[in-house]
């Protein structure tokens, strides 16, 4: 007989939910930043709009492969989010830091 489902312990549910909250609230920061680089009030660099698209092509590549490998080694649903969450925060992390350093002002 086949167990029931389960999306995964409540420490992995948890742990995800977490991830994902602090991946969103970076991703927002670094929105904020360049959106303040196109009007001229963020340091930026000026390839930042080409790495903008591309980072994201990259990352949702990554992350597909991750949930595809985790879902194929039979982890639990939250494992898999997990697994697919990390490249995007690995990014979202990298820029908000990269961003942040550059700071307010022209150029």
């Amino acid at each position: 007989m086949r167990p029931p489902f389960s999306p995964g312990s409540p420490a992995e549910i948890y742990r995800l939910w977490l991830g994902t909250g602090l991946m969103l609230a970076e991703a927002q920061m670094v929105i904020g930043m360049r959106m303040l680089g196109m009007f001229g009030l963020w340091r930026v660099a000026p390839g930042e709009n080409r790495r903008m698209v591309a980072e994201k092509l990259a990352a949702a590549a990554e992350a597909g492969l991750a949930a595809s490998r985790a879902a194929a080694a039979g982890k639990s649903p939250a494992r898999i989010g997990a697994q697919a969450l990390k490249p995007v925060r690995r990014r979202t992390g990298a820029n908000l830091r990269r961003l942040s350093r550059r700071g307010p002002g022209k150029g």
